[in-house]
Parts: C-alpha cells; structure tokens; sequence
C-alpha cells in the first residue's frame, strides 16, 4: 500500500482513471457472468470516474474532486442498483430484472453455443441487460440454433437447460397417457350398465325349483 501511495496512484489526477479503469473491467465481467450484479458497481465507478476527469480539466483542488467523487460513486451506485431492480429493458417497469436467479427458471432461449453438461451458451427471450447465459445440459448435446428451456437457474451464473424437443416429447407422452386413462375409465362406465343388466335378466335359483314342483 505504501508502495501505491508513494506511486501517486490513488492521488487525484490519476484517481479518476483508476476507478474508471475498473468500472469497465467489471461491467465486461458482467457480460462473462451475468447475473452477479458486477454491472450496478461498474457504472457507479464509470460515473464516479468521469466526473472525476470532468472536475479534473475544471482545475479543481484534489481534495475537492475526491470528496466529489465518492459522492457521485454512491449516488450513481443507488441509481443504477434501482434500474437494475425495478427496470427490466424486455419487460418492462416494474419486473424484477430477469438475470435474479428466480425469474429465469421456465425462460425460453436459444442455443448459440453448442451447450453440453460441461458448457455452453444461450440466448435467453427476455434476459435483461445481457441475454447471453453460460449454460449447461442435464445430459447430452444440444446443438446451436435449437430451442430450450431453463430447468435450474443455478444463480443465475450458469443456468442448465433442456432442449425444447425433450420436454414437448414428455408432455406428449403424458399427454397420451392421460387420453388412454380417461378412455378406459370411459368404457368400464358403458360396460357397468350392460352388466348389471344381464344381471337383471338371470333368474335365481329358487325360481327354476318353484318351476319344477309346480309342473
């Protein structure tokens, strides 16, 4: 540290630039990792550096422009962590913003990476700011530009996915399944009445004995 503080590299001239530095190294880990909220600190430092530049060419004191932008770091910080929450840009005010590990589970995307239970990557409809996802498989391949699902959000880091040929294939199933059960409630309800019936016309035995003494 002493070492940094003899290099000036915290002083105010070079300060601005630093935090700006950073700001955009982690808006790009956003981009790599989404969902893990490094793009609400990255636009505070963003905002925080580019007024320190601005304050700079102003000829401002160092004191002055430092104070200034720690107070932009946590007011650009408050702003962008409340966009973040309440503004989703393919949904709409007021949605939570859809990289929240919760809101991913059932989302429709497409491949753009060859995914398997290794990797991959999708393209989620809706995914907030950056809709490209790390995904996984449950198993096997899903080849890039086919259709899938999210079936475990994983925290929204690296979601695992389901081809859409999968999961129509086991609601197709359950699907029959059920037709075939309701079919064969069906006739054992047709086949009640006709039993009982034949049932109805089978005389007893005490009839034929009556029968026979009376002849």
């Amino acid at each position: 540290m002493d070492v940094l503080l003899q290099a000036d590299l915290f002083g105010p001239d070079t300060l601005p630039l630093l935090l700006l530095t950073v700001g955009l190294l982690l808006a790009m880990a956003e981009a790599i990792a989404p969902g893990a909220n490094f793009i609400v600190v990255g636009i505070a430092l963003i905002g925080a550096g580019l007024g320190g530049l601005l304050l700079a060419t102003l000829g401002l004191a160092g004191g002055v422009i430092t104070f200034v932008m720690a107070v932009l770091t946590l007011v650009v910080g408050a702003a962008a962590f409340y966009g973040y929450r309440e503004f989703d840009l393919y949904g709409g005010k007021g949605q939570p913003q859809t990289s929240d590990s919760d809101s991913l589970k059932g989302k429709l995307g497409t491949v753009s990476e060859t995914v398997t239970p290794r990797g991959g990557q999708v393209k989620l409809e809706g995914g907030g700011f950056n809709p490209h996802y790390s995904a996984r498989s449950i198993e096997g391949t899903i080849e890039e530009g086919e259709e899938v699902m999210v079936v475990d959000p994983g925290g929204g880091n690296v979601v695992t996915v389901e081809s859409m040929a999968y999961v129509e294939d086991d609601i197709d199933r359950e699907l029959a399944a059920d037709r075939a059960r309701k079919a064969a409630e069906a006739d054992d309800a047709r086949s009640d009445p006709e039993t009982e019936a034949d049932a109805s016309t089978v005389e007893p035995p005490e009839a034929d004995v009556e029968r026979e003494r009376s002849e």
